[in-house]
């Protein structure tokens, strides 16, 4: 189990490199394609969509060919589109590329998160989403190193390509180990079934729980992607240190999400997950003072620290909450919904903020994280006694 921790480890870095490199590269991709400001946000949604598709059908997937298959086949996917970014000749290709990219992210992420909640302990499903910050932060540094050296970014887009590709390689090569390991439910005789996403909405509370993963993408990513531009236009705060305060917000979800993999060991998840739901309230309130700009800034920090043991900790609940058997189904639909939640609800807030004013900005934070909160409540005061 230990070769396929690590391997589950790189596969999570290797989920995150792609997730930012596109914003961080498309000031250079849109001058040589010719290609308009706004066409990288429907890339993005291609993407998206193609995860949400992805993570609806990994069930079916995962029930026919396993868990180690899945994985393999859909970071080749992964790497083959980011192959085929690097060498477009026109914006239209980005969206043919688009397509594999999200294929790829859903079902590999459906997969790992579920696997990681059967066979590992709590503290290895907030390590494991750190370790995507990691990937996530090292998208754009090698796109930095590459540009600074003179290349380009297809180079970027080439080498975090190689490194997919090698990384299939050796998810291929290791097949075996993967088979070998069984869930929970097997060792324990218990008999595994195969749940369609329909039968799975129909248990209870999982709808519930649904509601609760689609506000916490709603917190987390309206949260980084205006937190930006909340700092410049409603704070006063100039480009660059507007700039410094979103990256101040990811940075406090890796760096809380290693504190909180250590904390898991001592604190349940489910206190985990409230504690961070009440340090985001905090957080929005922080923004929300008549307070100096500096305060604000460190609020959005507070948010992200806020959310970073909320997801992982609901993921790993799910085998618990719903029973080992049905947590395949149960979370390929926390996936999909969670991504509905982060491609929806940010528009939604910019819609809102652009007809009234920026201000808005913490307390529809304020109001998502408590929607999700008394989501999150209801689902575990509900199955607070329910065996693993």
């Amino acid at each position: 189990m230990t070769t396929l921790l690590v391997l589950i480890y790189i596969a999570f870095i290797s989920l995150g490199l792609p997730d930012s490199v596109l914003g961080s590269a498309w000031p250079v991709m849109q001058a040589e394609l010719g290609a308009p400001l706004s066409l990288a946000g429907y890339i993005s949604m291609v993407v998206s969509a193609g995860t949400v598709v992805s993570s609806l059908a990994s069930n079916r997937l995962i029930t026919r060919f396993g868990v180690g298959r899945v994985t393999a086949v859909s970071v080749l996917m992964t790497a083959a589109g980011l192959l085929g970014i690097s060498l477009a000749p026109g914006a239209w290709m980005l969206f043919l590329c688009a397509i594999p990219l999200g294929l790829g992210a859903g079902s590999v992420d459906a997969a790992l998160n579920n696997f990681v909640a059967l066979h590992y302990a709590a503290r290895h499903m907030s390590w494991l989403h750190c370790f995507w910050g990691v990937g996530a932060t090292a998208g754009p540094m090698i796109l930095s190193l590459q540009l600074s050296h003179g290349a380009s970014w297809r180079s970027a887009y080439g080498l975090i390509s190689g490194i997919q590709f090698a990384l299939a390689l050796a998810l291929f090569l290791t097949l075996s180990v993967w088979r070998h390991a069984k869930a929970p439910a097997a060792e324990s005789g218990e008999e595994q079934r195969y749940l369609t996403n329909r039968e799975a909405l129909r248990l209870p509370l999982v709808k519930t729980a649904l509601v609760g993963f689609v506000f916490f993408c709603a917190v987390e990513t309206t949260s980084g992607l205006w937190a930006s531009t909340y700092l410049h236009q409603a704070r006063g705060l100039s480009a660059s240190e507007a700039a410094m305060g979103a990256s101040m917000f990811y940075g406090a979800i890796t760096l809380g999400r290693l504190i909180t993999g250590f904390a898991a060991s001592r604190i349940s998840p489910a206190r985990l997950i409230r504690i961070g739901q009440c340090v985001c309230l905090a957080g929005a309130a922080m923004v929300a003072l008549p307070a100096p700009s500096a305060v604000g800034m460190l609020g959005i920090a507070v948010i992200g620290l806020g959310t970073s043991p909320i997801y992982p900790n609901m993921l790993h609940e799910t085998p618990r909450r719903f029973g080992a058997r049905n947590s395949q189904a149960i979370v390929g639909l926390e996936m999909a919904f969670a991504y509905i939640g982060s491609t929806l609800i940010p528009p939604l807030f910019g819609s809102l903020a652009s007809a009234t004013t920026l201000h808005l900005y913490p307390w529809f934070l304020a109001v998502c994280t408590l929607v999700m909160l008394a989501a999150s409540e209801t689902v575990a005061r509900r199955t607070r006694d329910r065996a693993v």
